[in-house]
């Protein structure tokens, strides 16, 4: 895989997510109206793992419009955002603005995140499909060792890699579990507007739970927690159904398959 080839993904990734942000502020799922007004976008997974944010520094890895960064500064975090869509950035700058917040947001690749960024937080934190952008995650992993403080945590929630070797109706097996090869996807809509007059294209590729820990063991941190969740937080695939306040399962699978995956490291 060359760096040209990676930068030319990359990019196609950058444009899919420019053209979701869009349908995003208008969508039911993200209730940007609702948010405005005070209501938090976080579930109860990361809240309670984060613990109290008052007067900690934090650093949200793909933010996003920044939607959950400006949440978690309304938890007292001095909260820093990164992301690849310019759209989306932009957004979360004018909603920070408009909310009266003091949150930072750079506009830069994952990856490039230490070229902007230098620095060091009491925690860093990402979720919800996230790593699945990523071809490797080995210099992820080097750029949330190098962002955290000593001392300092690393908090990840997100889908579980289990979830996305489903085809793309989520029936039945249909991608290698294994990180073997990139996934190309052409679509229209989106995950939160099935029915969004947009068509993207994006590369992604499934990251098996042991790649993940490995890649942040040979950083140094230390697992302090891991869970796994047999529901979604997000009514965001077809086939779901509500079982409870912010859970979801699809309706032929029901507890067969993980859904979620929670972690929390420390860095020595």
């Amino acid at each position: 895989m060359t760096q040209q080839t990676d930068n030319e993904r990359f990019e196609a990734n950058r444009s899919s997510w420019n053209q979701r942000v869009a349908p995003h502020l208008l969508s039911e799922m993200y209730n940007i109206d609702a948010f405005k007004a005070g209501a938090s976008s976080l579930n109860s997974i990361e809240i309670g793992l984060l613990g109290n944010l008052e007067g900690k520094s934090l650093l949200h890895l793909q933010c996003h419009f920044g939607q959950d960064t400006l949440s978690l500064a309304r938890l007292g975090a001095k909260t820093t955002g990164i992301d690849i869509s310019d759209d989306a950035i932009a957004t979360a700058r004018k909603l920070n603005n408009e909310l009266d917040l003091d949150s930072e947001f750079h506009l830069c690749n994952v990856l490039d995140t230490r070229d902007h960024v230098i620095e060091k937080f009491d925690h860093v934190f990402t979720s919800y499909g996230t790593i699945t952008w990523l071809p490797d995650l080995n210099p992820w992993a080097k750029v949330v060792s190098e962002s955290l403080k000593s001392g300092g945590q690393f908090t990840i929630v997100d889908f579980h890699p289990m979830l996305w070797t489903l085809d793309d109706k989520f029936k039945e097996f249909g991608y290698d579990y294994f990180n073997r090869q990139e996934n190309k996807e052409i679509r229209k809509g989106t995950y939160a507007d099935s029915k969004a007059d947009i068509k993207i294209t994006s590369y992604w590729w499934i990251h098996p739970t042991s790649e993940l820990i490995q890649a942040l063991l040979a950083e140094g941190l230390q697992l302090v927690h891991m869970d796994e969740y047999d529901y979604s937080a997000y009514d965001c695939l077809p086939g779901m159904e509500k079982i409870g306040d912010r859970k979801y399962q699809f309706s032929h699978l029901k507890n067969e398959i993980p859904y979620m995956y929670s972690m929390v490291w420390s860095k020595p």
